[in-house]
């Protein structure tokens, strides 16, 4: 049974599903014009999956247009704060085979899947009222299941574990896995797997926000952790 792709919130079930979803978007616009928050976000999801993502979005994405390329044809333009620009197609995204940047990722997303739940339990538990929270960046009232967990730019999710490979000088090459229950990649390096939960809690900037929020786009060249920004307690290692 062929496993869906997944890129951020949105599970599709096949690659030809998730091409169709961007060819939708960049068709939905004219040259020249910016996506909106929503179709922004979907756009920076993608991005997020990119093995030099760190390298592409730089200072920070300001925002992203359509730009008209060779034959008149459309692409995506990703801008960023520093006013550099650098065309980003989905196609050879979404149908670049799995890297081992790739792979190693989302291995490590899946070792801190616990430490994210319970930041957002946490955040429940402190402030719901009525079975709802403020989402921390619109203050719309939001219900749990509508709400993610976000890793605010450009400390992002990706750049964390390309840091973290880059610290301790890993040959993902060599990286072994365990999957179980045919559920996703785990690191089979327990040891390694606590190594990048306590890097993770150090770096992380986290916020509780709405899923269909464009996340961080105000904060993406700033790095400093601000007073509502949410961290990971000290974590059970054994």
């Amino acid at each position: 049974m062929r496993k869906p792709l997944k890129i951020g919130e949105i599970e599709f079930a096949t690659k030809k599903d998730a091409l169709t979803h961007y060819k939708t978007i960049l068709n939905a616009y004219d040259f020249g014009e910016e996506l909106s928050t929503n179709d922004f976000d979907d756009l920076m999801n993608l991005l997020e999956t990119h093995p030099r993502v760190k390298e592409k979005i730089g200072v920070g994405i300001e925002k992203i247009r359509i730009a008209k390329v060779q034959y008149n044809t459309k692409s995506f333009e990703l801008v960023r704060i520093d006013g550099s620009t650098e065309f980003f197609s989905y196609t050879k995204r979404i149908n670049a085979p799995k890297t081992s940047f790739t792979k190693f990722r989302e291995a490590c997303r899946q070792a801190i899947q616990d430490d994210l739940r319970n930041v957002k339990l946490d955040y429940f538990e402190k402030h719901s009222k009525k079975g709802q929270v403020k989402c921390q960046e619109s203050k719309e009232l939001a219900k749990y299941e509508e709400l993610n967990v976000d890793h605010r730019q450009p400390n992002t999710f990706s750049v964390i574990v390309d840091r973290f490979i880059e610290l301790n000088n890993l040959d993902i090459e060599k990286i072994e896995y365990i999957q179980v229950d045919g559920g996703p990649n785990e690191l089979k390096d327990d040891k390694l797997k606590q190594e990048f939960r306590k890097y993770h809690q150090d770096k992380a900037n986290l916020r509780i926000v709405k899923k269909d929020l464009n996340l961080g786009r105000s904060f993406q060249a700033r790095i400093n952790r601000q007073k509502k920004d949410l961290t990971i307690k000290e974590l059970n290692t054994k």
